[in-house]
Order: C-alpha cells, then structure tokens, then sequence
C-alpha cells in the first residue's frame, strides 16, 4: 500500500473540493451573506490542508492504481471531505456541535438527507445553498468528478470508479473512464438545469428552485424549508419532483443512451422495468390503504402515496406527509422500500433492484434444482447470463448489509435509543433515505440521537454510500498484508 501516493491524491481531492466551496462563496458575496465569514475560514483551512499534503508528498509519482489503492483513497476521501464540508457549519453562528457539523456534512455528500437541524429556515441562505450543494456533488461522486475533470487521475481511474459507483458492475460507456464520467455529470447536470426551470414555472423562487433541483438528482433530500415539500402544498410541484426522482432513480446510462436517440433503451432494460413497475404497484396498493382511511378524496390519497413511495424508494427522503399516522400495512410498506433503494447505476442508495432481480432468479434456480437436479441451469439478466463471480457478490453484499443493519441497530439500542427509532434509523442512515421511524420519522429530525449514536449513524451513511465493500473492507486484516 502507497500511502504516500494515497495522501497525495487525497491532498489534490481535498484542494479540488475547497475549489467547489467557491461557489456558494460567490453567491455571499453577491448577496451580502452573514454567513460570509464562515465559508471563508473553512476555504482556508481545506485550502492549507490540501497544499500542505500535495507539498509534502509532491514527489512520489505513480503510473497504476492497484484495487487496494483506489479502495483506500475512496474510503479516505470521502472520510476527509466529510470533515471538511462540516467547517461551514462548525464555523458558522448557529453553533453546531463539531459532531453535528460533521453529520449533517456527511449526510449531505452521501445523499441521506438526515438532519440534525430543528430550524432549517434559520440557517443562512448562504449555508443553505452549502448544504443542497453538498448533495448535489456528492450525488454522483466526488471522486467520478475529479476523473472527470482532472487528468491525472485518469490513469487508472477504473479502481477508483469501480470503488465509488453505486452499481454490482460499473457501466463504462466509453474506452476512457474519464470520458465516461464526463458523459455522466453532463447528464446528471443537464436533468438538473431542467428541473430548476419547471420548478420556476410552479411558482417556486429560484433559490429555492435551484437547490431543491440540487437535492432531488441525488436523491438526497435536503430542503430549504422545515416542512419539506410540503410547505408548497402544490400538486404541480409535487409532480414534477416525483417526475425527477423518479428519473434519479434509473440508471444514468440509460439516460445517455435516451438523449443518444433509442427511445427504447427504458423498456429494454429488465432492472429498468422492475423498478418502475415496483413504483406503481406500491403506489397503488398504498394509495388504496391510505383512501378513506386517512384521505377522503381518492386522487389525493393517490398523490400522497405516489409522493411518499417514490421518495423512499429512490432514497431521495422528500416529505409531504407523515407516513407514520397511516394505517400498519403502509408503514411496513415504507420501511420495506428503505431496502429496496432505486436502479444499479442511479444516485439512489439502498440494495438496488438489480441485487434484489438476482437474489430473486438465484432463490427460483435454487428450488428448480431440487424439482430437476441434473439439470444445469444459468442465472441471467436482460437475456445475457451472469458470470457466478458477480452473483456470489451480491449475495454476500445483501448478507453483509442485513448483518450490518442488524449489528448497528442493536448498538444503538445499548446506547439508549428505543426499538423502533433504532430501527428506522439505521434503515434510513445505511440506506441513504433520510428519515425513518420514531423520533427520526418525516416530521422529527437526528438532533435527539445521543452524540455516539450520531458518530455511528454518520459511518452508516458512508458504509451505504460506499456499497458496504469499500470502507468495510478496510477493516479486515489481509487488505493490509503484503
């Protein structure tokens, strides 16, 4: 292992991300912000940390990155930026705690969307706009837009592309991987520009229109107003917001390939059609569970459940109602789709349809096998087989990640949550979802967590972030062996 080649790029990552913090500087300084101050002191210091680890390690040169290596500089970086990130709000004069700062930092860069925060209205505009942007960056990757735009990590880029995407296999769409994380953030910005002008077009302001597009590609979550969605009340753009997160949740290849002229590409695509066949049908069932007995009016009833299952499905988190005073049937509906999570290849977290397609074709081969047991059969997925390697994957990833829902719930347990929040927030936290059940549920927030319950939860999200494999691999000893 190359540390010293690994704080080198983590040194220029951390410069590449101080950079980023520009933005939302510009926008201060262009409105007269209060929350000046703070951003500057926090582009300083990541500043100086970023030149000081270039500096420091400027001579060591490398032409590969080995698995390993990209592995622990994804792991790394995305620990680095989460603490960096956190500065603003540390530095900031609605006194956070470093703890806090650093979860709702890592809670934005990893999409979760949940929230220490009890007055998101009282935070400056300029803090407000960090906070969507955050999302919005960490939505598609840090590290897949520094390929994308710094040519030195072009050369064995795959490792650290294969390390961050949240995908079982890794689309390339093109020869070079930079090239191919270009094409992904052009589409990823083009969808957002698109969604700021129809939210302009319901009424909304552009700030809040811009970050609420910045929140809703990465199906993270955060929202400029205390109640969410909901504080616009408007059918219009609850629509177009559940439009867009459903979009978010669908594989961003296949969105290239659409823009690339095959209007087919959607329907071809088998993990395409479970996800969105699994949007409708939950829809429809809650819808029909909420109708009369919470909302007389059946479109309404409709409206909300769409809204709600497509939040959770996609991770996104947006809230326009409280899922937790609908009737059991739907609430257990909700927590099931926290695990569900959106299309391989999306920004939504969660186990992905495809890992949920292949565990459910490998339990049917499984039963085909004892009814004809000479019979040699194959797993496969939109007409192509897939090789045994990737199915032994995911099904050591869905058994890793039940294991470590269950071990970090009952850890936070002992800490002193109560059952069901311990559950809800750990599902929310590992599935990238946002809220949860119990005093995290769609109208509470993280604030009540004890402080090490938040420290756990914050490398929940990471973990989920991740795909699980990255940071925990970290901790088993032959990664360091020789």
């Amino acid at each position: 292992m190359r540390w010293r080649y690994i704080l080198h790029t983590i040194g220029v990552l951390i410069l590449f991300f101080g950079g980023t913090m520009l933005i939302p500087l510009a926008y201060e300084l262009f409105t007269m912000d209060p929350s000046l101050m703070p951003l500057t002191k926090a582009i300083i210091a990541t500043l100086v940390c970023g030149v000081l680890l270039v500096a420091i390690f400027r001579h060591e040169k490398t032409e590969t990155i080995s698995q390993r290596e990209g592995m622990a500089i994804v792991a790394v970086g995305w620990t680095a930026i989460g603490l960096f990130g956190a500065l603003p709000f540390y530095f900031s004069d609605a006194s956070f705690l470093f703890v806090d700062a650093f979860f709702e930092s890592v809670s934005g860069f990893t999409t979760t969307g949940s929230s220490i925060l009890t007055n998101i209205e009282g935070l400056s505009r300029g803090l407000l706009l960090w906070r969507s942007f955050i999302q919005w960056l960490g939505g598609m990757g840090i590290i897949v837009l520094s390929i994308a735009i710094l040519p030195f990590l072009g050369v064995g880029g795959m490792q650290l592309y294969k390390a961050e995407v949240p995908s079982p296999v890794p689309d390339k769409l093109k020869p070079r991987i930079r090239d191919t994380a270009m094409i992904l953030w052009k589409v990823y910005a083009l969808f957002t520009v698109l969604e700021v002008i129809l939210l302009l077009a319901g009424g909304m302001s552009m700030f809040d229109a811009l970050n609420h597009a910045f929140t809703t590609m990465p199906t993270g979550g955060f929202s400029t107003k205390n109640a969410s969605v909901a504080h616009f009340d408007s059918v219009y753009i609850d629509v177009v917001i559940t439009l867009f997160m459903l979009m978010a949740g669908i594989n961003f290849s296949l969105h290239y390939q659409l823009l690339r002229g095959q209007p087919m590409a959607l329907w071809k695509d088998s993990e395409c059609r479970f996800y969105l066949a699994m949007c409708v049908i939950l829809t429809i069932v809650v819808g029909l569970n909420i109708y009369q007995t919470v909302y007389p009016d059946p479109l309404q009833a409709l409206r909300y459940a769409a809204f709600q299952v497509v939040s959770i499905v996609t991770t996104t988190g947006y809230a326009t109602a409280d899922y937790e005073l609908w009737p059991a049937m739907s609430q257990i509906i909700i927590f099931w789709c926290m695990f569900a999570g959106a299309s391989a290849g999306s920004t939504g977290g969660g186990m992905k349809c495809l890992r949920i397609m292949l565990c459910f074709k490998y339990s049917y081969k499984e039963l085909f096998s004892m009814i004809h047991p000479r019979a040699v059969t194959h797993i496969k997925i939109g007409g192509k087989t897939v090789p045994e390697d990737v199915v032994r994957s995911v099904l050591g990833f869905l058994a890793l990640y039940m294991a470590l829902f269950s071990v970090c719930t009952v850890v936070l347990a002992g800490i002193g949550v109560d059952f069901v929040t311990s559950l809800g927030a750990v599902a929310a936290t590992i599935g990238n979802i946002g809220p949860g059940f119990g005093m995290v549920g769609p109208v509470e927030n993280f604030a009540q967590i004890p402080t090490m319950g938040k420290w756990l939860l914050a490398w929940c999200m990471l973990l989920g972030r991740l795909e699980i494999y990255t940071l925990i691999i970290l901790i088993v000893p032959e990664f360091w062996r020789k």
